[in-house]
């Protein structure tokens, strides 16, 4: 049966084979996302740009595209993926590097993270773009290669070596907590798919003392411990972003303030539309709003876990519960963060943080997950 066949047919009956529940779940955090980017950018949008709706424009520019992206990773052939893999994963390897090439390079705050695109001085950042190739290797490699429990051992060293590449190079931009991110959900997919225990120790423990010597090496990163241990440290410098969400969030009680009130005082936290985003919700909304985010999230990690259990080829199961788990991951660190329970990081909240690179790679994640409930409902296994 050729693809055209294939999209034909399945195109014709497609609302039986998408997860319903899934969609609703990425609409109402995306709907989230920018509604409260909208009400926590629009002071700094007049201050900075004379226009109060500069980054909900962007955003929206940047939905649209993702929306494209969903549809198309929804409906891409499972087959064609797995056959353009070591095209996906190289070439994800040389985005990645591209940061270090100065005509490329788009260098911020100490950290060459960015690279410049060629339209509208918009730029990208290739990690986010890391984390899918990785678990799309890691997934792809278990299934084909993995067949009986004496291949476990055997196996394990090439997903191994790619997930560390890749978590080096990361590591190079000067982005640990996005490195440290990939290489601890890629741990955790190869021990789900069967990955024995015993040799990913050592790569455990190679993680935690490369995360110490990477901290303490680094006067910047001790003085984000130190104020996170101390809350009373650095009060004007380190300390004052999660000080002033907390102020944020605390006076959001358990009903909240409402959307419009208290935003003056929510403005003066830096990056207020970006990583520390979540505490605008927090202090519009209440103890309540909180709890609703966290059951939407809690619906969507449902769905998505659901169909890790229900897929009928290791490659999709194992995929499901990267996506889902990174996910997952990254939205508790971020709101962890913010409520000064986690030291400070610079992971986003998916969704809902302003920026086009974690958006456009979270539809991206997205439609791989409807991807995988598409192809669930079909009596078909891929094997490239």
């Amino acid at each position: 049966m050729n693809v055209r066949k294939i999209f034909a047919e399945r195109t014709l009956i497609k609302g039986r084979y998408i997860d319903v529940s899934l969609v609703v779940s990425i609409i109402l955090l995306w709907g989230l996302g920018l509604l409260l980017l909208y009400v926590c950018s629009a002071e700094y949008g007049k201050k900075q740009f004379s226009d109060a709706h500069y980054f909900i424009n962007r955003q929206l520019i940047v939905s649209g595209v993702g929306v494209l992206v969903i549809i198309i990773t929804t409906f891409l052939p499972q087959k064609f993926i797995r056959k353009w893999l070591p095209v996906i994963v190289v070439g994800t390897l040389l985005m990645c590097l591209l940061p270090f090439v100065s005509i490329f390079s788009d260098p911020r705050n100490g950290a060459n993270r960015w690279i410049s695109l060629p339209f509208g001085g918009e730029t990208f950042q290739p990690s986010e773009l890391a984390k899918i190739a990785v678990l799309l290797f890691i997934a792809n490699w278990f299934d084909k290669f993995v067949k009986k429990p004496e291949d476990r051992y055997r196996s394990l060293f090439p997903p191994l070596i790619v997930l560390s590449v890749f978590s080096g190079i990361v590591l190079k931009q000067n982005d640990f907590s996005t490195a440290l991110l990939i290489f601890f959900i890629g741990l955790l997919v190869i021990y789900v798919a069967g990955g024995r225990l015993l040799p990913l120790i050592p790569f455990f423990f190679l993680m935690i003392g490369y995360a110490i010597l990477f901290v303490f090496t680094s006067e910047f990163r001790v003085n984000r411990i130190i104020a996170f241990i101390n809350p009373n440290y650095d009060t004007h410098g380190g300390n004052y972003q999660v000080l002033r969400a907390r102020t944020a969030i605390s006076d959001g009680g358990f009903l909240g303030n409402g959307f419009g009130v208290g935003l003056d005082k929510f403005n003066l936290i830096p990056e207020n539309h970006t990583d520390y985003i979540f505490s605008g919700w927090a202090e519009a909304m209440g103890f309540l709003g909180v709890l609703g985010y966290f059951l939407v999230l809690a619906f969507f990690a449902w769905r998505g876990y659901t169909l890790m259990m229900e897929s009928k080829n290791k490659f999709s199961s194992l995929l499901a519960f990267g996506l889902t788990t990174s996910i997952l991951i990254q939205s508790l660190v971020n709101s962890g963060v913010v409520c000064g329970a986690l030291p400070v990081t610079g992971i986003t909240l998916p969704f809902i943080s302003y920026g086009g690179s974690s958006l456009l790679v979270t539809c991206c994640m997205c439609g791989l997950l409807l991807n995988i409930s598409y192809h669930n409902s079909i009596e078909e296994i891929d094997e490239v």
